[in-house]
């Protein structure tokens, strides 16, 4: 447990660290660190023996308030001491409803499965002789289709319960918005068609476009509907998506495939020029194609990665996030993670300033603490330079 000297000071650190940055000064690299719901369902500490599942949280909107609020609390004393989070309570607690990966499938019609000790997927529809299947189904409802009937049901429910209890530990709680970000057009094709469409790709290549077209329609209507429900302007002033599929297409096939479906959904859902990209995996290779083809000037990344091959790839001014693996993280040494810190740090990923550290990508349930401290201990005694 930190001294309240040490809170004091360590909160003092990271907010000048984000100044600096923000501002283009940058003193060292920010460091951050991602904490999916499954780092908090799995994680005996919070969750002992699992008392709260998946299928609880997911479908009980009072269990997923209570659990978000208390993995916040946890958050703010466990994983901020090591990284430039401020310790403590947030100033406000934000709760959304939480579809995890699966909702966009199961928009589409594909049933959600609830697999004791993992996190819940969906299974692929338009499989076998339902292959075209979507083409007589139409368009889901861009509010209520598919499982967004249950996410609308449980907004409501969310926004009953923080009425009656506005304040939590004295602090306010604020209902998020949910369905305005998609994870990404391969990504929700595989979700829906299975491995078959990899094959598609190769053989039926209309086929592909069709069903893309599909997608992204359905898609841009359910995030527009969204943006509109929400009071956000439509198309929005910016632009998050993920597609970490595309780890398994060439850069051939990003082209003319996904190229021409981003850039149907860019348009219709901001006006930003520049957007921000998630992408796992060993994708790189595609970074350059969607700077170019997209506007893309900022990319989260996972693992395996280049970094100074990237840095040099995308120029000085792209913002990158990314660090060690999150697999050497839960099982290396403390040793071996400052090691691995360093060397990326020293990589050229640095050069320019634009650079967050973080685990790449989403650290893992069972992560020691002093692993952790071995990566934030590596960035606070690098220094940026200009």
């Amino acid at each position: 447990m930190l001294t309240l000297q040490q809170i004091k000071d360590h909160n003092e650190e990271a907010q000048q660290v984000w100044q600096a940055f923000n501002a283009g000064s940058p003193v060292r690299p920010p460091v951050h660190l991602g904490t999916s719901m499954q780092y908090f369902i799995f994680n005996d500490a919070l969750n002992p023996g699992e008392q709260v599942t998946f299928e609880a949280y997911t479908t009980d909107a009072k269990t997923m308030l209570d659990f978000q609020l208390r993995s916040q609390v946890w958050r703010g004393e466990h994983i901020a001491p090591f990284c430039d989070d401020p310790v403590g309570m947030p100033e406000a607690f934000h709760i959304k409803v939480d579809l995890q990966n699966f909702d966009e499938a199961a928009y589409f019609g594909a049933p959600v499965a609830f697999i004791p000790h993992q996190v819940p997927d969906t299974r692929p529809i338009f499989v076998g002789d339902q292959k075209n299947a979507f083409l007589d189904q139409g368009l889901p409802d861009p509010l209520v289709g598919g499982w967004y009937e249950n996410a609308h049901r449980l907004f409501d429910e969310l926004t009953c319960l923080i009425d009656q209890t506005p304040t939590y530990l004295a602090r306010p709680v604020q209902m998020d918005p949910f369905g305005i970000w998609t994870g990404g057009i391969l990504t929700l094709a595989v979700a829906l068609r299975g491995s078959a469409l990899l094959e598609d790709l190769y053989e039926d290549p209309d086929y592909v476009h069709t069903f893309f077209d599909y997608l992204v329609e359905g898609t841009i209507q359910r995030i527009q509907a969204h943006l509109a429900f929400f009071d956000i302007p439509v198309p929005a002033p910016d632009m998050f998506f993920a597609d970490d599929a595309i780890q398994m297409v060439s850069v051939a096939m990003l082209k003319e495939f996904l190229i021409p479906a981003y850039r149907k959904l860019k348009p219709a859902l901001t006006t930003a020029d520049q957007v921000k990209i998630h992408l796992c995996g060993d994708a790189t290779r595609h970074f350059k194609v969607l700077q170019d083809s997209l506007g893309a000037n900022e990319f989260e990344t996972g693992f395996p990665v280049d970094f100074g091959w990237l840095r040099k790839e995308l120029g000085p001014d792209v913002l990158i996030h990314g660090g060690p693996s999150v697999i050497l993280l839960r099982d290396g040494t403390p040793d071996q993670v400052k090691s691995e810190t360093k060397r990326i740090l020293h990589s050229g990923i640095c050069e320019g300033g634009r650079f967050v550290l973080r685990e790449g990508n989403n650290l893992a349930p069972g992560t020691p603490f002093e692993n952790l401290a071995a990566m934030y201990e590596a960035a606070r005694r690098y220094r940026c330079t200009r």
